[in-house]
């Protein structure tokens, strides 16, 4: 990042710091891409709170970014597991923030699992959670009562402007991986499963990029949306992938599941928007297929039978595999976590799932357009 873009950012999350002044002293968890712009945001939240632990999501670490990271706050390896054992989680928190008011801050549902032990039993006290994306908001919202207040920001109008630009990164980069091999997807036919924000934005630009594309969603509502805007749609998982050469999850939920890979068309390409162990149940497939590395981040699975697909980036987020930029407008959402981190501190939340007050993103709206309009 240039000198001069650095002290726009900067200045931009010091006037959202100073509109959104924490309460009470807190202690923050951070789970977080680590990529190139992360550090202002990670400045920004030292003025909210103490950082407690950096936890970068493993398979979106630029590593010069991660040691600059290390030389200023403590970072800890980040694993789904570690949080969804009760007691490991309760551990690691004691280790990390004993005695202190924490809030946590997630990407993915990480610390859901074990929320009603870490409110329950932890020494201190958890404020509450702060949550990115719409699987984790999923994780929270399946628990139902919630022991503490969670602010969603998975949904928030601000973030509609990353999630279409996340949908065009994904085609992006998967035309990237597949043109790295000597192929092209034009004229393809293509399946996207999902059709939310980041799902409608990577079908229209698939559209834009002349292939065929069929949209399958488990909410009618969302296939009769997708109809709507002209998208061939399928009543099944199955249908929806027989087809296609080319198929991209964005659920969130698990839009593969053991039992869908084999109606996969011989040659197709898979791809995922977020973590692997979120979309793609790969793993039931490691004593039936053999996987082969075909490519940078491109691995071929094929049986004896010869059924075989193509997976890009063994599964994880494909964005990631070229920065996953989207501009600006992430901090539109950076801005919104800090905002929300903040009121949990003032203690402003009940209890359950919650968003910001519409006047908040307006807020933070009119002061994003101060410092990035053009």
């Amino acid at each position: 990042m240039e000198t001069p873009e650095r002290a726009r950012l900067d200045a931009f999350f010091r006037r959202i710091t100073a509109q959104f002044p924490a309460g009470e002293t807190i202690t923050t968890l951070v789970i977080t891409h680590l990529l190139p712009e992360r550090p202002a945001f990670l400045r920004a939240m030292t003025a909210v709170s103490t950082i407690g632990a950096v936890l970068p999501k493993p398979r979106s670490i630029h590593h010069p970014t991660l040691d600059a990271v290390r030389r200023a706050l403590p970072v800890h390896d980040l694993t789904r597991e570690r949080f969804t054992d009760e007691t490991q989680a309760l551990d690691y928190l004691e280790d990390t923030a004993g005695g202190q008011d924490v809030v946590l801050v997630d990407i993915g549902g990480y610390f859901a699992a074990s929320l009603d032990t870490l409110v329950n039993k932890f020494s201190g006290r958890i404020l509450g959670v702060v949550e990115d994306t719409e699987n984790g908001h999923q994780r929270y919202a399946a628990l139902g009562s919630l022991p503490c207040p969670v602010v969603s920001v998975a949904r928030s109008p601000l973030k509609d402007c990353e999630d279409h630009l996340v949908g065009r990164s994904i085609v992006f980069s998967t035309d990237a991986l597949v043109r790295a091999r000597g192929d092209i997807l034009t004229s393809r036919n293509a399946c996207v499963i999902g059709f939310g924000k980041i799902g409608r934005a990577i079908a229209q630009t698939l559209r834009a990029q002349d292939l065929r594309v069929t949209v399958y969603d488990s909410d009618p509502v969302k296939r009769v949306q997708a109809h709507s805007l002209g998208f061939r749609t399928s009543a099944s998982t199955a249908e929806a992938v027989r087809d296609a050469e080319l198929v991209l999850c964005a659920t969130g939920n698990l839009a593969l599941q053991h039992e869908d890979f084999a109606a996969l068309r011989n040659g197709a390409y898979l791809g995922s928007v977020t973590s692997s162990e979120d979309e793609l149940e790969l793993g039931s497939l490691h004593d039936l297929y053999e996987r082969h590395s075909v490519g940078a981040q491109l691995t071929r699975y094929e049986v004896l039978t010869g059924h075989y697909f193509y997976v890009l980036a063994d599964g994880g987020a494909v964005n990631f595999v070229h920065g996953a930029a989207v501009g600006a407008y992430i901090h539109l959402v950076q801005a919104e976590i800090l905002a929300a981190t903040a009121a949990l501190s003032h203690a402003r939340f009940q209890p359950g799932l919650h968003e910001m007050p519409a006047a908040d993103r307006d807020a933070i709206a009119r002061t994003w357009l101060r410092h990035f309009e053009r």
